[in-house]
């Protein structure tokens, strides 16, 4: 029966409507419109941009990247010559940047741990001294942070024929930390495979310990089998391969040393300020993490006679990650972008060596491309990473 009014009837039964009335049709509709906006903008831009190009002759693509560098670098963990291509040398720039961010995700968690929990003790002291570090470190830009470190450096080291030697072998001047290293070998990098195959052992037997626990209730010790396998392999490795004692110790030659290896200034200098910097907000990250565990399980631990390192360490931390985690993921993402300040004091990371490139070849649009391209893969394999500890490590209803 129509209506005289002139309602629309409803669709009937099993059928399908794609009036905008549906909530479902018009959340469709806007995101169409919205995915075609983005789509039409940046084909705008991307056309625009390459008509410019064409007009001023200015070269596209990433062709460049085979051309040689004919620019030095000051350190890598890879060999590099100036006939290496901009590709090869963009290449340790990443490098250089991964060995800041690993590094210094290490030890900022490790400081910043120590620094978290140390805020909660019960000796005013400590936990002064805590709050003191956390309050000074996160006021200070980490630009200053940076530009403190590397004069601490510069301006407090000798010279390097007046190099301090406080240990045979080892120098300290204005060009750094140098120390001596095992000489060159094969049998280093087959320890090193032993390594990661003892770590990857470790792994599968932690996991088979905890289900035959769980299984059994019977536990296993499982800290020295690891230590065994993660330190027993390379030693075996070692020994097998005649133990080696060779030293490569570095020697005063002209106006630096040559030989061994060395802590530069500028390396040094974005080290210590990122970690110090970053380990003042994860212990932050840590000490609300921890004041969310509920206090009637610190209760509980000390009832069944825990002390209050293994009550931390076995109860508390354990449930306070799924508190921690997440957060403490922002702060690794902001150290490992934070490293592009090594710019400021002449460290070759990514964007030092992507500014060289760019101002060699003019193709800006390329480098600031490979930059951000590079900072957003490294972010999104910190994150997949952190994402998935923290799915693993989260507490399941059953």
């Amino acid at each position: 029966m129509s209506s005289e009014t002139g309602d629309v009837r409803a669709p009937a039964r099993g059928g399908f409507s794609l009036s905008l009335n549906d909530p479902g049709v018009r959340s469709l509709v806007y995101q169409v419109l919205v995915v075609g906006g983005v789509v039409l903008v940046g084909w705008f831009l991307i056309s625009n941009t390459l008509d410019n190009l064409a007009r001023r002759s200015i070269a596209t693509g990433f062709d460049f990247l085979s051309r040689e560098a004919s620019f030095g670098i000051g350190e890598s963990l890879i060999d590099y010559h100036p006939r290496d291509s901009y590709g090869y040398a963009f290449l340790v720039g990443v490098l250089n940047t991964l060995k800041v961010a690993v590094i210094g995700v290490v030890l900022a968690t490790i400081i910043g741990t120590v620094v978290g929990i140390a805020r909660l003790s019960s000796n005013w002291l400590v936990a002064k001294l805590a709050s003191a570090y956390v309050e000074i470190v996160r006021n200070v830009p980490p630009l200053l942070q940076l530009f403190f470190w590397y004069a601490v450096v510069t301006e407090s080291m000798p010279p390097v024929r007046q190099a301090l030697n406080p240990l045979p072998g080892i120098y300290l001047s204005q060009r750094g930390l140098w120390f001596p290293v095992p000489a060159a070998d094969p049998v280093w990098g087959a320890m090193g495979i032993a390594l990661l195959v003892g770590i990857v052992a470790a792994f599968v037997m932690r996991r088979w310990a905890a289900a035959r626990q769980a299984r059994t209730g019977q536990p296993f010790p499982t800290v020295l089998a690891t230590l065994g396998l993660v330190l027993g392999l390379p030693l075996l490795v070692y020994l097998g391969g005649g133990a080696p004692t060779d030293m490569d110790v570095p020697q005063l030659a002209g106006f630096n040393f040559r030989g061994g290896m060395t802590i530069s200034p500028e390396f040094f200098a974005i080290l210590t300020g990122l970690v110090i910097y970053t380990a003042g907000f994860i212990a932050e990250v840590v000490r609300s993490g921890i004041l969310a565990v509920n206090w009637g399980q610190t209760e509980a631990a000390r009832s069944l006679g825990l002390p209050g390192g293994q009550t931390l360490r076995l109860v508390v931390l354990p449930q306070a990650l799924r508190v921690i985690v997440p957060p403490l993921t922002s702060q690794y993402l902001n150290l490992t972008k934070n490293s592009s300040l090594a710019l400021a004091i002449g460290y070759p990371d990514l964007v030092s060596i992507a500014n060289t490139m760019i101002n060699q070849t003019g193709q800006a649009i390329e480098g600031v491309a490979l930059i951000m391209g590079t900072y957003l893969t490294i972010s999104l394999a910190i994150s997949v990473f952190m994402n998935w500890y923290n799915k693993r490590i989260a507490l399941v209803e059953r």
